[in-house]
């Protein structure tokens, strides 16, 4: 057997990169940390980081319950009535006021008030 020959580094990184496979399914296998590349650890999810991702979840699902029921009245206001009440207040706004009573009480802003 050649030592020095490519086929020999070959088949040293093919036994350590099997070994490293074999050790990290058998770690995990078991529940414990798992070992990077690098030699660093991987935590495995613990019940209460399980349960905090579960309750976020909730709490996302029901905003997104809330965001759905906002847009559905949107939707109704713009194919149903949006454009009608617009010419509504459009129309009112080129009504002129019959009477004084009618035009409201003025609003005096150029006076300010002390507190």
């Amino acid at each position: 057997m050649d030592w020095g020959g490519p086929g020999f580094v070959v088949a040293i990184i093919a036994i350590s990169t099997i070994g490293w496979i074999v050790n990290n399914w058998i770690r995990a296998k078991h529940g414990y940390s798992l070992e990077d590349e690098w030699g660093g650890k991987t935590e495995k999810a613990s019940e209460r980081d399980d349960a905090k991702l579960r309750e976020m979840n909730q709490q996302l699902m029901q905003t997104m319950e809330k965001m759905q029921d906002r847009m559905i009245v949107l939707e109704r206001i713009v194919t149903d009535k949006g454009y009608t009440v617009a010419e509504e207040i459009e129309a009112l706004r080129d009504k002129p006021a019959n009477n004084a009573s009618a035009a409201g009480v003025p609003l005096n802003f150029d006076k300010k008030e002390q507190v």
